[in-house]
């Protein structure tokens, strides 16, 4: 596993990542939404992989929905850092990182563009459910 951190800027949500592959393998999805679009976000998951998410104040966190509103766009309200997209279903976390968060992320690959205001709502689950992580510590 490939141990990868980051968080926002004022340090209150932090991330830890255990990436199953080298970071150099992994094309993060630049959405084209105008919700991502305007944060500059490019999303890095990984199902092989885990995530851990700490919030310290949770007072200073907050949840969006918007598009089909299936998944919450977590964001620190303090300092204002789109974090990532969170879904829930039948008791399960999956979940996507924002790379921006990620501490020297520029070990990455080529950021691709996606469309997922395309899919159909189905359509988008499973592909979530396929490509986030699916290992996910929320608190």
């Amino acid at each position: 596993m490939h141990p990868v951190s980051g968080g926002c800027h004022c340090g209150n949500i932090r991330l830890e990542l255990q990436l199953a592959n080298a970071p150099g393998t992994y094309y993060p999805r630049a959405c084209d939404c105008a919700f991502c679009r305007k944060h500059g976000a490019a999303y890095l998951s990984d199902s092989q992989g885990s995530l851990r998410v700490r919030i310290n104040d949770e007072r200073k966190s907050g949840t969006y929905r918007q598009g089909s509103e299936l998944a919450e766009m977590l964001l620190c309200t303090h300092c204002g850092v789109l974090i990532g997209a969170v879904y829930r279903t039948e008791g399960r976390i999956y979940a996507t990182v924002n790379v921006r968060v990620v501490e020297d992320a520029v070990g990455f690959g080529i950021e691709q563009p996606v469309s997922p205001k395309r899919l159909s709502p189905d359509a988008k689950v499973s592909r979530w459910k396929d490509l986030w992580f699916s290992n996910v510590e929320l608190g």
